[in-house]
């Protein structure tokens, strides 16, 4: 539930952020990578990126989902689960961590991409890793629509991405409003990025960053103005 007290005064870049670890989430092309990139550089921060670019399955996947929806969900699921292992195991010494995803979003896309027979199979997978996934201090979740999701994609010219169906980019945009509707184990802050574009205007991560820096609890929304 949004909280109806004023807002706290706005923190400045040279102060730290009221967290140890952020996480950035929302579907393929919205910007997490960007914006979590972005925000460590300026605050110092350590980063905890996906690396999309080692799956050898994910290409494969763009090309022919049914065959190598799988395997490409399984490596994320053992690349992720390390990642934040590591995380856990080295949080005595509690740095600023940035980070592109939180784990449970593995099972999202598993639940999309998956037949019920392969969800299945993951699901026993999933169960057995006895995951411990560190809390994150803040989710931020940055929604956008599929028309802007796929100029963006467009744009940033990933080869295996330029050819992904609309169909799936609305499936990931469905579940993802789907899960952060019943999101409710770290304070949310669920931001409107489709009219501001955060990686070349200064102006526009301004403002995002200075939501960002607030302390919070529950759940609130941001829509951002387009600065000039």
């Amino acid at each position: 539930m949004t909280s109806s007290t004023p807002n706290p005064p706005v923190a400045n870049p040279s102060t730290p952020l009221p967290y140890n670890y952020v996480v950035i989430e929302g579907p393929i092309g919205v910007g997490k990578t960007s914006l979590t990139r972005r925000l460590a550089e300026a605050y110092s921060g350590e980063l905890v990126l996906e690396q999309a670019e080692e799956n050898p399955f994910l290409e494969r996947f763009y090309r022919q989902p049914k065959t190598a929806a799988l395997p490409a969900q399984l490596y994320f699921l053992f690349q992720r689960s390390r990642q934040l292992q590591a995380l856990r195991q080295n949080s005595l010494f509690k740095p600023l961590r940035l980070a592109d995803y939180l784990l449970e979003k593995d099972r999202l896309f598993a639940r999309v991409t998956l037949d019920d027979e392969e969800y299945s199979l993951y699901e026993q997978v999933y169960e057995r890793l006895a995951l411990d996934a560190p809390r994150p201090d803040l989710v931020v979740y940055l929604q956008a629509p599929v028309d802007v999701l796929q100029e963006r994609i467009a744009r940033r010219g990933i080869r295996y991405e330029q050819s992904m169906e609309r169909d799936y980019l609305q499936k990931l945009v469905d579940a993802y409003a789907q899960f952060f509707h019943h999101y409710d184990s770290s304070p949310l802050l669920i931001v409107n990025v489709a009219e501001i574009d955060f990686i070349d205007n200064p102006a526009h991560f301004e403002q995002l960053r200075a939501e960002v820096a607030r302390p919070r609890r529950g759940r609130h929304y941001f829509n951002p103005y387009k600065a000039d």
